[in-house]
């Protein structure tokens, strides 16, 4: 059943830079694309990719250079001229990795062994964070709303000095967060009184009505309630947004997934599963009494679950679902004409990746279109039967197992058989892989390369190499019966 199209309100697309950051050339060549569609902003969650300074250059990434301030001040300018609005992302407790994993900050984590959490009782600790979006503001030049994350702030309370805080009586984890949050957002409207505060909202959602109400951040931030589930419980997360409401947090925004939320290593999105959740999102909207001021909502595209995790989608691969999930926004629904308008803007025949083929040449349309094909072609092959079951083969098994090996006990007809089989599987991938690499490497810097070939290449080619290497050395040694 159609439900009403998205409300008013912003259409931000979250670009998350903490993994893959494209070359600036491709990011204009995104955001000519996010502008035809009716993309209003840009979340940008430029972790490492900042170009901090003083005694925060340490933050910035060593894999490949931040961007620079040149090119950030450009990318601003770019955007504009397009009718786009940047809006920056700054973790500010939680999911703080890329900060708190340096030797000098090791003493503001909340307990030694989680990277991601910012110990909530030290001064140095909000003074770093207010000198982190002071860097980040000041290179936004009329900025007036800002991300301040919050979300998963895992093991708060675990710290010693949380243990001591929360024996004193009727002090609670919930009161810990919250005192934390709104010490940063006053520390914010005191120094830029203008802006808008924007947070995640996982860590409020058991917090009953009266907290809410008394946590001091009523009228100081908006929050931001994230689900990504194609299966997402509308009732409840009607239920939670009319919570927030009524605790005097009336403005409010949400936020839906096009890529990075099926698996911490998923190489090729679904676009269903993604329109799916698009589809429940606007069946929340519709369900919303008119009390609940619905800001926008932003289209995650996580690139890493964290900072230390594995690459998820590359943007490229994910334009077709991001497209579609934009289109179901508009529509209402996702029906055979939605279907052909995302056929249509794209140049391709399908809606999902896997199956589409050109329908126009050139990338005019579908910038970065060359490397989602040669990941879904890559991809396929590394999924196929003859490459993920090679261990089990039965001569594998049955006559060059590692017990062979080690013993030096092999037939020669079949090891020169398994050997040929090895040698072209490993001649095939790194044909493959030197072409997407040098495709790659146009849109992304060479460390993204080598990182997702690393990931998602090098355990599958192991099992070949290795079995190369038995037999190379069974022939040096003359260890064939």
């Amino acid at each position: 059943m159609a439900c009403p199209p998205w409300p008013k309100g912003k259409k931000l697309v979250h670009l998350d830079l903490k993994g893959a950051p494209p070359r600036m050339e491709y990011l204009y060549k995104l955001m000519e694309l996010f502008s035809k569609l009716g993309v209003d902003g840009l979340l940008v969650e430029y972790e490492d990719m900042f170009p901090y300074e003083g005694e925060l250059k340490l933050l910035q990434a060593t894999t490949q250079p931040s961007y620079s301030r040149e090119e950030i001040l450009s990318m601003q300018k770019f955007a504009k001229s397009k009718g786009i609005e940047v809006i920056p992302l700054v973790q500010t407790f939680g999911h703080m990795e890329f900060v708190l994993k340096h030797r000098p900050m090791w003493s503001l984590r909340e307990v030694p062994y989680c990277v991601g959490t910012l110990n909530p009782h030290k001064e140095e600790g909000v003074r770093l964070v207010m000198e982190m979006l002071r860097q980040v503001v000041k290179l936004h030049p009329g900025l007036n709303t800002l991300h301040i994350g919050a979300d998963e702030v895992y093991i708060l309370g675990e710290g010693e000095e949380s243990k001591l805080w929360l024996a004193s009586p009727g002090r609670t984890v919930e009161q810990l967060f919250l005192s934390h949050v709104t010490k940063v957002a006053n520390a914010i409207k005191e120094a830029w009184p203008h802006m808008t505060i924007i947070m995640w909202d996982d860590m409020m959602r058991g917090m009953n009505h009266d907290i809410l109400k008394a946590s001091g951040l009523v009228g100081l931030v908006q929050p931001m309630l994230w689900d990504y589930n194609p299966n997402l419980d509308v009732e409840k997360t009607v239920s939670l947004l009319e919570k927030y409401c009524s605790a005097g947090m009336s403005d409010l925004w949400v936020a839906s997934s096009f890529k990075g939320s099926t698996s911490v290593y998923n190489c090729v999105p679904s676009t269903q599963r993604q329109v799916d959740n698009h589809l429940q999102w606007l069946k929340v909207a519709a369900s919303l009494s008119a009390g609940v001021k619905l800001h926008g909502i932003t289209l995650t595209g996580w690139q890493k679950y964290d900072h230390l995790s594995v690459l998820c989608e590359l943007m490229p691969v994910a334009l077709p679902s991001l497209v579609a999930c934009l289109h179901t926004l508009k529509y209402g629904h996702f029906n055979a004409e939605a279907q052909n308008k995302v056929i249509e803007t794209l140049g391709i025949s399908s809606v999902e990746v896997e199956a589409m083929e050109r329908t126009s040449a050139g990338e005019s349309l579908f910038p970065g279109r060359r490397l989602a094909e040669l990941i879904v072609e890559l991809n396929s092959l590394l999924n196929s039967d003859d490459i993920r079951l090679f261990e089990n083969d039965m001569f594998v098994r049955g006559w060059f197992s590692p017990y062979h090996r080690q013993r030096k006990m092999v037939t020669p007809l079949i090891t020169m058989q398994i050997h040929s089989q090895a040698s072209t599987f490993l001649t095939t991938l790194q044909q493959k892989v030197d072409v997407l690499r040098g495709e790659m490497v146009r849109l992304y810097p060479d460390s993204t390369a080598q990182e997702w070939i690393e990931e998602h290449v090098s355990p599958v080619v192991a099992p070949f190499t290795e079995n190369n290497r038995g037999y190379q050395g069974l022939c040096e040694g003359d260890g064939a019966i």
